[in-house]
């Protein structure tokens, strides 16, 4: 062991020696690194947090999230069918992404996201299964089109990285899966000539056991993160009820959870490219009975943020919040007096994200992806603001 030790102190004095003599050699002035800086094989690649901001949560979020995130994604744009960005809905109707975009109401989150030296991202979007087979129908001329409407907005607005979120949710031909693979590799070569900066993209845990549209291990050499949208293992029209983002449970109280996820994940990817999600949100269910995970009355599912949910226990003087012990989410079971009925509500709170964050430390994951920013609470971030400053 202390041979290993020492050989591989040398190897990282070697490589920082390297850096520092590179440096010396172009800027006449050495860069100002710290010890661990210096040491640290991954040095300058410090925990990613990415608060996705979408459109219509933009009079909810705070503009400044600077001791939480190091980077704000923009969700988002629409691509169109043939690669290009939709603009309109209908003619004189514009598409509220591209409006919020080039309307002004985004300047004060991308002015402060600036002092802040925090990155901007940008989503491109689409969960039309029509659109996206259309999509895909030509990879490689419908990438270039993406690339070219994309492009100019990330030089224009400071966009660093871009991020794909194409949410199929069939199971797809070996044709499509390859397809789709063709789209991704096209808009990579096509960023890296135009120096546009990093590309992820984002998929749901499912696609890792079965065959979705998204090919993790096809598209992993050529993206620089994978975002797992570890959350809606319960949803609004789930059949009981359950936490949003369970850590545990998988073979005992859920079929699928976050932590066998990100197991899953590590088989296929290396794991500073995994950017665990994490839901700011959780759901309320009208159920049969008062008994934890109850069969809910179909429709009755709706989806409530963390804010509403800490709002609401705070005015509900009958209320109690309990833990799930394996999901490592909150829940409350009330009954409405006057309509007789019963209701359950899972939701994440400061507890689960600190578990969440555990999970990503333990598996030393790139970091973390907030869905979204506009729905927090008092206290569910708390816990980011010592994990983004520190390294992988």
């Amino acid at each position: 062991m202390a041979k290993k030790i020492f050989l591989t102190l040398i190897l990282f004095t070697g490589i920082a020696t390297g850096y520092l003599m590179g440096n010396a050699a172009t800027t006449h002035s050495l860069p100002d690194l710290t010890l661990t800086e210096i040491l640290s094989p991954l040095a300058g690649a410090k925990r990613q947090v990415i608060g996705f901001l979408p459109y219509w949560l933009l009079d909810r979020a705070q503009t400044d999230y600077s001791r939480f995130i190091n980077q704000l994604d923009y969700f988002g744009l629409t691509a169109a069918p043939d690669g290009t960005i939709v603009k309109e809905l209908n003619p004189g109707e514009a598409e509220p992404g591209w409006y919020n975009l080039n309307s002004g109401k985004l300047d004060p989150f991308f002015q402060n996201a600036k002092d802040h030296q925090i990155k901007l991202g940008l989503v491109v979007f689409s969960s039309d299964e029509t659109a996206i087979g259309q999509l895909i129908s030509q990879p490689a001329n419908h990438a270039h089109k993406l690339v070219e409407a994309v492009g100019p907005l990330m030089k224009q607005y400071g966009f660093s990285e871009l991020n794909l979120d194409i949410e199929s949710v069939l199971t797809a031909s070996d044709e499509a899966r390859q397809n789709f693979t063709t789209l991704v590799k096209t808009i990579r070569q096509d960023m890296t000539e135009q120096n546009l900066g990093r590309l992820s993209i984002d998929v749901s845990p499912i696609v890792l056991v079965k065959p979705y549209l998204v090919d993790v291990a096809a598209v992993a050499p050529t993206v620089d993160a994978v975002i797992l949208m570890t959350y809606d293992y319960h949803y609004a029209g789930s059949i009981v009820t359950g936490p949003v983002a369970p850590v545990n449970g998988a073979g005992t109280e859920a079929e699928f959870d976050t932590a066998t996820a990100i197991a899953l994940a590590r088989k296929i990817l290396p794991p500073e490219k995994i950017i665990l999600g994490l839901p700011l949100y959780g759901y309320r269910w009208e159920t049969l009975t008062d008994n934890p995970r109850s069969a809910v009355l179909v429709g009755s599912g709706i989806s409530i943020s963390n804010q509403k949910a800490e709002e609401f226990i705070a005015s509900c003087a009958s209320c109690s919040a309990q833990i799930d012990h394996y999901g490592q989410e909150s829940y409350v079971i009330y009954r409405d007096q006057d309509t007789d009925t019963y209701y359950q509500l899972f939701y994440p709170d400061q507890m689960a994200t600190a578990a969440k964050l555990k999970l990503a430390e333990s598996g030393r994951l790139g970091g973390v992806a907030l869905w979204a920013l506009g729905y927090e609470g008092k206290t569910i971030l708390t816990p980011l603001e010592n994990y983004r400053s520190t390294w992988r």
